[in-house]
């Protein structure tokens, strides 16, 4: 049989998929008879738009369009006129939504007109492979344009079988991108690596798959979905991904000279902290919130692998949190490698500065700590498990140790109040040294967070969010069961509380990058040097206890707690002249206060600084 699969927009140029190396391997240990070929289709529109564009439409913009405006839908909805043969369609609800929203869409209405083109030259180029299965993988705004070009795949060939499955068919959303779309003959719902296999096998004999868990399949003209199962794949059973044809097709590609490939792994599926606490807000992991972790000798010998091979040491790994025992028996194999590797890592935020100094050691360059608050009443609300002293900790200790740190400020969580912010933004301009989020965004509601299943959490109104009725020509009710983001009504915070709040984190954005709050120590001296944005420069001289204090403060403690540990180390301190003390150090910025808890602010080093945009493609 002859197996091929495709990756469309809006897959990230620079990433290989992951989801087609897993595939790949999958087909060929099961089925070694089996011919395996891919089509990495982000790739193709990209060089398709710098050539019959001339040259003006470049893949920065595609990074513009398909990630940057993924809560809008515009990469959706580029590909929409050919999903319904209208050039035209939904471009007046693009319209009134943008300007709504002032939302910036010129991109996508300059991309528009060659999507047309586009899909006839994939559908030209995957026939040409000559397939009897096509393997659509599809998450977050690949919809749309895998479905474009399976439309025209099963209009040109009628008897190819088509088959879509990836993160955007979990659940419900599986069964209804099946039924509305009939050109569509199986859709795998949860993970692949036993379904897929199996249904490659029931085509092959011509029976019908209904003893696949979880497949939605065609009795008829009827839309069967099988029952999903509650088994997940052993880690044994998860393949290390071969990306031999990624990088062929990279090599060959003119787009290769603006774009900065890295090498995509999987340690660990699942979520150990989602397991006992499942954050309210968040939506990922779908179906399969187990936590499974490959052991750490294999998961190094996977990235040796990938790494020799094809010659690349940037390394993301797509796991949604890093397995604690990775501290133990992975991250030191990298240290002690000598590998010059950067490494991308999603962690929590409560991580001690030890275990942050070894992501550090390991050539790990980038974290997604999932801070979203620095308020502990807000993180309650998330269920978090983290305090909003914890995360100003692990900000400064990521400059400590030279990791570039991403995160989001949320907020929108209902029963927070203006009390849960007011101190928290009259103290953010202490923080502009630190690593800023990318900004202050109202959470959405996302299909399988706690906030979506469970109403009485405070969110019992909800519809399909906005953005996809310029995407789908779809009633609502089928929408409903199809899309991921949902409208709802706002909570928590607005007015001009929430309007304080997006103006402090945009000032600490603009002035992030010439700031500086750094300890030296000199003789007998603990000195701070403050050239931090919107203060006058100073140098803040500290000796005695108050050097000490200032030193106990960076694990974070509470006024009583400090006293005591001075006075464990000798210094007799008057609480009136602790309180007073601290006091002066907040006001100079030189303290974070959570609640009881203060934190020190100053860090040590200064780690180099590139512009947010340094390397983006094109």
């Amino acid at each position: 049989m002859r197996v091929h699969l495709a990756t469309m927009p809006w897959h990230p140029l620079d990433l290989p998929s992951l989801q087609l190396g897993l595939l790949n391997r999958i087909v060929r240990r099961s089925r070694p008879g089996d011919r395996v070929t891919e089509f990495h289709g982000s790739l193709r529109w990209a060089e398709f738009l710098l050539e019959h564009s001339g040259g003006r439409l470049r893949p920065g913009d595609c990074v513009a369009v398909g990630s940057d405006a993924i809560f809008h839908g515009l990469g959706d909805w580029v590909f929409s006129g050919v999903l319904y043969d209208d050039p035209g369609w939904g471009l007046a609800r693009l319209r009134d939504y943008a300007a709504d929203r002032d939302v910036f869409v010129d991109t996508a209405l300059a991309m528009r007109p060659y999507a047309a083109g586009f899909i006839a030259a994939c559908a030209a180029e995957v026939l040409a492979a000559e397939p009897d299965v096509v393997g659509f993988t599809t998450t977050f705004m690949q919809n749309v344009s895998s479905l474009a070009l399976a439309r025209e795949l099963k209009r040109l060939r009628p008897g190819l079988t088509v088959v879509f499955g990836g993160s955007n068919c979990e659940g419900p959303m599986g069964h209804a991108l099946h039924r509305n779309h009939p050109f569509v003959d199986h859709v795998v719902r949860g993970e692949a690596e036993y379904a897929f296999p199996s249904l490659l096998g029931h085509l092959e004999e011509g029976t019908a798959p209904a003893d696949v868990p979880g497949l939605c399949w065609w009795d008829g003209h009827r839309s069967r979905a099988n029952t999903e199962t509650r088994r997940t794949v052993a880690p044994a059973d998860i393949p290390s991904p071969d990306y031999d044809q990624w990088q062929a097709a990279l090599e060959a590609s003119p787009v290769q000279e603006y774009v900065h490939p890295k090498l995509v792994v999987e340690g660990a599926r699942g979520c150990w902290w989602g397991e006992k606490h499942h954050c309210t807000f968040c939506g990922l992991n779908g179906s399969a919130m187990a936590f499974r972790a490959k052991p750490g000798e294999r998961l190094w010998e996977e990235i040796g692998r990938l790494v020799r091979r094809h010659r690349l040491l940037d390394v993301v790994t797509v796991d949604n949190i890093i397995d604690m025992a990775y501290f133990r028996d992975f991250l030191p194999r990298v240290v002690e490698s000598g590998w010059d590797l950067r490494l991308h890592y999603e962690v929590k935020s409560n991580l001690t500065p030890a275990q942050l100094r070894l992501l550090g050691e390991s050539g790990t360059v980038h974290i997604q700590p999932g801070i979203e608050s620095l308020g502990s009443r807000v993180l309650d609300l998330m269920d978090k498990g983290v305090t909003g002293a914890r995360n100003v900790r692990t900000l400064r200790e990521c400059e400590n140790h030279a990791l570039t740190c991403s995160w989001n400020l949320l907020y929108g969580f209902p029963g927070e109040t203006a009390d849960d912010y007011t101190s928290v933004i009259d103290q953010l301009p202490a923080l502009v040294h630190l690593q800023p989020p990318s900004g202050a965004h109202r959470i959405q509601l996302e299909r399988f967070s706690p906030h979506f299943t469970d109403p009485a959490l405070g969110f019992g109104k909800r519809r399909p969010a906005g953005m996809y009725q310029h995407v789908y020509d779809l009633p609502e009710d089928e929408l409903a069961d199809l899309v991921y983001l949902f409208d709802t009504e706002d909570a928590g915070i607005r007015g001009p509380v929430e309007q304080r709040l997006k103006d402090a984190v945009a000032a600490w954005r603009a002035g992030h990058a010439d700031s500086r709050l750094l300890f030296e120590e000199s003789g007998e001296e603990l000195l701070v040097v403050d050239r931090r944005h919107g203060r006058p420069p100073a140098t803040h001289r500290f000796t005695g206890w108050r050097a000490q204090a200032l030193r106990l403060l960076e694990d974070g403690r509470s006024a009583p707690a400090l006293h005591r540990l001075l006075a464990q180390r000798g210094h007799d301190v008057p609480a009136g002249a602790l309180d007073a003390w601290t006091g002066h150090a907040l006001a100079l910025g030189l303290l974070f206060r959570d609640g009881p808890t203060l934190v020190s602010l100053p860090t040590w080093g200064e780690p180099v600084r590139l512009a947010e945009d340094a390397g983006a493609a094109g």
